[in-house]
């Protein structure tokens, strides 16, 4: 397959060095707030979630994994992308076991924070079912061994990275072909439409649990004589979860579109002949 080729405009080179200068002012201002925001609140959200209020709660387990991921890449690939971009740091586009490395851990962590997100739904809904049988799927041991499923399989599924991944025209990305394709496809399905598909589906049917029940049914449990013991209505535990969960889900939505569409016109345009102005709006995008 012919890779894309780059028509120079000199007409252009004023727009292109305004482009590349906003995009250096974002990398620079932009993506530092948010990367000390995102530490700040990745680090709060751990605090928060470990204290004994929470601490043995499946959903919090699930939101703490979930942060711990979050707050190594903010650490690792979103710090580089502000040195690269913002002040001109070019040692993943100098050395291929970094650019690999680097693209690696970013899709690993960022996989395992987007899953563990939905696993939280997954399990308000287990835990909000009128059957006692789904209750039981919403416990802390189960919870631990998702988590650690989670990282190892995401850990497998991404070494293709590692293998695909090459330094071309300045830029470490996918090499182009029929794995090119095939990587922006199975991109725009995880990070896109499959979490966004789930988190849907079982929000809608968590709230329909709630609703038909008028309260929320927590996991059943023990009691000293290994009896079981009815939970009773919804506790304040349970509504703050709830209530962080729905914004945690609205805020992946709203953020995790834009990338799916952008790998699907990418797809499209790939063999495109494209001007080096275009070129550099992709990049800013």
């Amino acid at each position: 397959m012919n890779s894309t080729s780059i028509v120079v405009n000199n007409g252009d080179a004023d727009q292109i060095s305004r482009i590349n200068f906003i995009n250096m002012i974002i990398s620079r201002y932009g993506i530092g707030i948010i990367w000390l925001m995102g530490n700040i609140g990745s680090i709060l959200t751990c605090i928060v979630f470990y204290q004994p209020t929470f601490r043995k709660s499946a959903c919090s387990m699930y939101f703490t994994a979930s942060s711990i991921s979050q707050l190594l890449a903010f650490n690792f690939a979103l710090l580089y992308r502000m040195l690269q971009y913002g002040y001109n740091v070019q040692t993943v586009t100098t050395n291929l076991w970094f650019c690999k490395m680097r693209y690696y851990l970013f899709y690993v962590l960022i996989a395992n924070s987007r899953y563990n997100i939905i696993m939280a739904s997954i399990d308000r809904y287990f835990a909000s079912s009128r059957s006692a049988l789904r209750r039981h799927w919403s416990s802390p041991k189960i919870a631990l061994r998702v988590i650690i499923g989670n990282a190892i399989f995401w850990s497998l599924m991404y070494i293709q990275i590692i293998v695909f991944y090459v330094i071309r025209n300045g830029s470490c990305q996918a090499q182009l072909g029929a794995y090119g394709i095939f990587f922006s496809i199975y991109i725009s399905i995880d990070s896109g439409i499959l979490p966004v598909s789930l988190m849907i589906i079982f929000g809608l049917l968590t709230a329909n649990n709630v609703r038909r029940t008028g309260k929320t049914i927590a996991p059943t449990t023990q009691n000293l004589n290994n009896k079981s013991v009815r939970p009773g209505k919804i506790s304040m535990k349970d509504v703050q979860l709830h209530k962080m969960l729905v914004n945690q889900l609205l805020l992946f939505i709203f953020l995790n579109i834009p990338n799916p569409c952008y790998l699907v016109y990418r797809v499209f345009t790939m063999n495109n002949y494209k001007s080096s102005l275009q070129l550099s709006i992709e990049t800013f995008v």
